[in-house]
């Protein structure tokens, strides 16, 4: 058989499923992850380590931060993601939550310039509602400073849970249906997710956890749905470039399958 058959062959193959990704070619063919989520975990552990207030780690983390979004930039990656604030994390205790807050407004003020100036276009994802309204007001001060950038879209979770995302797509959906813009049977996967954060960017390709522990705790269920899975046992403060582009090679070497056959993957892959 020559390769025009083959490549025949292979098509008709994946016309067949009626549920293959869009542009399924290229996504087998990445070695760089276009949408990289991290959940930075273990900034209290570190300081502790240390003998130091959680807060320490807190602030050595906003570095990694910084660290992350310049790695991602120079790999091309098109979207990072991180899970800063969980709507779990109002659980914590009320000296360590406020702080938080304080530093979330301290780097939003002090860190949109830098991310300006190298094109970056900062947007926050989560129920922010409930944060003060002198954060509010720093966040959509900061999103509208960097709107019109074209480079790296950096996604920060903010009071954010996976669940959370999902359930306010569908009461959007369900007030639609109800006030009759839409009809049940319209009620599509597709639908439900123009209407979920990041509506407007890939799906996630590679998902980072730090700090050792080997769950997903709640963050970003839907957008990540195929997105390979790296855990590690560095703690987000020591997160550097070197350790991002070691997820990124374990991310390269691995096969993703979409549903589809080993064979049927190298095929893509050789086309």
């Amino acid at each position: 058989m020559d390769a025009a058959s083959s490549s025949n062959d292979l098509t008709t193959e994946c016309q067949t499923s009626e549920h293959l990704p869009e542009q399924l070619s290229d996504l087998v063919k990445q070695t760089i992850p276009n949408h990289v989520a991290i959940i930075m975990d273990g900034n209290g552990r570190w300081a502790q380590a240390k003998g130091k207030p959680r807060v320490v780690g807190h602030r050595a983390g906003v570095k990694a931060v910084r660290r992350a979004v310049s790695t991602a930039r120079k790999l091309g990656v098109k979207s990072l993601t991180l899970f800063a604030f969980s709507s779990e994390n109002w659980r914590r205790p009320d000296q360590e939550v406020s702080l938080l807050m304080e530093l979330f407004f301290t780097v939003l003020r002090r860190e949109i310039k830098v991310l300006h100036s190298n094109g970056v276009r900062l947007n926050i994802i989560g129920d922010t509602s409930r944060f003060s309204e002198r954060l509010q007001k720093q966040i959509r001060a900061a999103e509208a400073y960097t709107a019109d950038n074209q480079g790296l879209i950096l996604n920060v979770a903010a009071n954010y849970g996976g669940r959370w995302d999902i359930v306010q797509a569908a009461r959007t959906l369900a007030e639609k249906v109800a006030i009759g813009e839409m009809t049940s049977s319209q009620l599509t996967e597709s639908a439900l997710a123009e209407h979920l954060c990041m509506q407007n960017q890939g799906e996630v390709d590679l998902m980072i956890r730090t700090g050792g522990d080997y769950r997903i705790s709640n963050f970003i269920l839907w957008q990540a749905a195929y997105a390979e899975l790296v855990f590690m046992d560095t703690l987000w403060p020591d997160f550097d470039e070197q350790t991002f582009c070691q997820a990124i090679e374990l991310f390269s070497s691995r096969q993703r399958r979409f549903g589809l056959t080993g064979n049927q993957i190298e095929k893509i892959r050789n086309i």
